[in-house]
């Protein structure tokens, strides 16, 4: 960073000011009366002194006169070990020298002697102040618009010359102690009084090295207390911290709310703050974030469950598997199955299956999930096992045989009943006529089983349609009697079998009139 020397002296008389407290030619001159010093340089105290008569025995300065009847000798006091100086001469100077001062040496610093006279005993008052003060880097503004300044608890004398660094790089010198510029939170800022480059301000810069660490340490157990703690580098220190989460492959969200400490506490653990963390230090000069760590929440078996696969109706001869999962961390490394009512376990294993059911398998089953952390017991199932049946696709398939096989009785019964109907019909008409004819004329007159002439043969083989005679007789001059007669052609058939009927048909009520 700065330049360093060793042994650095800062001397300072101010002559201008002077003290002197006498009685009874007793007296103390301080010069001067205060002196404001940098932390680790030297500073020279001068004072003169007078007594009445006798010789001086003891010479002293001290800050705090103690317990005893003395105060603590400077030189003698451990916390100055090897630092003081006095400097006595005949001319009744007393001067003292302090080197590497330190800030806890700020004090009001005295002078006593003592001669060989009766009540020769004298402390100069009021002494000299001397506050030390190291250099500071105070950061002020915004983030775009930082300015820094260099800073001590007290007025340094002379009106310094400041000097200031960026990453150990001097960059300005200037009476001013102001420093304003872009100002990036990765780079490092400070300040030193020239003369004294030995002795710069400490760097100022962003959180850098930023961390999480869990605590305890170890295994995290849900319910247990557990805390994170950001840490980082930072000066000024992180003034908060912003905490994120997010579930394993989720977004991350912040879970700060109010709290930016350093500390983020879950009192009881659950099994859902299972994720990534990391923190997000801030301070006047930046933001840093960590890297992420894992929070893995172990837990007992929970939300233990049985399912049943093929689903539906059990029926006898079928097979059956049962399933048990359950939410644990670290996984269920040991399932047992029971059953309700049955003292001893009926299987082991995440899976049981029950192949070629009866009825005695009916019954209320569960299953006992464990790992290291605890078990739980699922709810039990219901398994119901019903009598062998005939499927559904089967007895659908009997069903529509049986009724395709009747609907082709019912058709066959149907066409037959309609023939035999159609030949009674015309039977009862054939008869009702015989009987309601007192005096029927019929007339049936069949071709004789004989080979047809050429005529006759031509007629029938070109006869296409069938012709119906309509003949009415007439018994009166009111009374309508018909006259049927029905003419059926013949059917080529084989030349030698050719056959021609004919058929009249008459009916009269009384008499025929041809």
């Amino acid at each position: 960073m700065a330049l360093r020397t060793a042994g650095s002296v800062l001397v300072v008389f101010l002559w201008s000011v002077t003290v002197v407290l006498g009685q009874k030619g007793w007296s103390v001159t301080y010069t001067p009366q205060s002196i404001c010093t940098l932390k680790g340089s030297t500073a020279e105290l001068s004072c003169s002194y007078t007594y009445p008569s006798g010789t001086v025995t003891t010479t002293l300065w001290f800050t705090e006169w103690g317990t005893g009847t003395e105060p603590k000798n400077l030189g003698q006091d451990p916390k100055y070990a090897g630092r003081v100086d006095y400097h006595l001469d005949k001319k009744k100077v007393c001067n003292l020298k302090i080197r590497d001062l330190r800030e806890s040496d700020s004090a009001t610093y005295r002078f006593r002697l003592l001669t060989d006279q009766t009540g020769g005993k004298y402390s100069g008052s009021p002494g000299v102040t001397l506050p030390v003060t190291g250099l500071q880097v105070k950061v002020t503004g915004g983030h775009q618009d930082k300015t820094l300044t260099c800073i001590t608890t007290c007025i340094l004398t002379d009106n310094p010359t400041y000097i200031w660094y960026k990453n150990e790089h001097k960059v300005k010198e200037d009476t001013s102690s102001l420093y304003s510029d872009y100002l990036s939170d990765a780079d490092s800022y400070s300040c030193a009084v020239k003369g004294h480059e030995d002795l710069s301000s400490p760097a100022v810069y962003g959180p850098r090295n930023t961390s999480v660490s869990v605590s305890p340490s170890g295994e995290i157990v849900v319910g247990s207390s557990v805390t994170l703690t950001c840490s980082s580098d930072a000066n000024p220190p992180v003034q908060n911290c912003t905490w994120w989460y997010r579930k394993i492959g989720g977004h991350y969200q912040s879970i700060s709310n109010q709290n930016t400490e350093p500390q983020h506490v879950f009192n009881e653990i659950k099994s859902s703050d299972t994720g990534e963390y990391y923190c997000e230090a801030r301070n006047e000069m930046g933001t840093n974030r960590s890297e992420s760590i894992n929070i893995d929440v172990k837990y007992g078996s929970k939300n233990t469950s049985v399912s049943i696969s093929p689903s539906g109706e059990i029926v006898e001869g079928s097979s059956v598997t049962l399933t048990c999962t359950s939410d644990a961390n670290p996984p269920s490394d040991k399932y047992t199955w029971y059953k309700k009512n049955v003292t001893s376990p009926k299987a082991s294993g995440q899976s049981y299956s029950i192949n070629n059911i009866i009825s005695e398998d009916k019954g209320e089953y569960y299953c006992e999930a464990q790992n290291g952390r605890g078990s739980m017991n699922s709810t039990a199932l219901m398994i119901i096992v019903a009598g062998k049946q005939t499927s559904v696709l089967t007895a659908a398939v009997g069903i529509i045989v049986v009724v395709l096989v009747l609907i082709l009785c019912l058709s066959g019964l149907m066409c037959f009943r309609k023939k035999a109907s159609k030949s009674t019909s015309d039977t009862r008409d054939t008869s009702e006529n015989v009987q309601g004819d007192s005096s029927p004329v019929y007339d049936n007159i069949s071709g004789m089983a004989m080979a047809p002439t050429t005529a006759q043969t031509a007629a029938t083989v070109d006869q296409d349609d069938v012709h119906y005679a309509r003949v009415h007789v007439f018994h009166s001059e009111n009374q309508e009697v018909p006259l049927y007669s029905t003419v059926q052609l013949l059917q080529p058939r084989k030349k030698e079998e050719d056959v021609q009927y004919a058929a009249v048909k008459f009916n009269l009520p009384s008499a025929a009139i041809w």
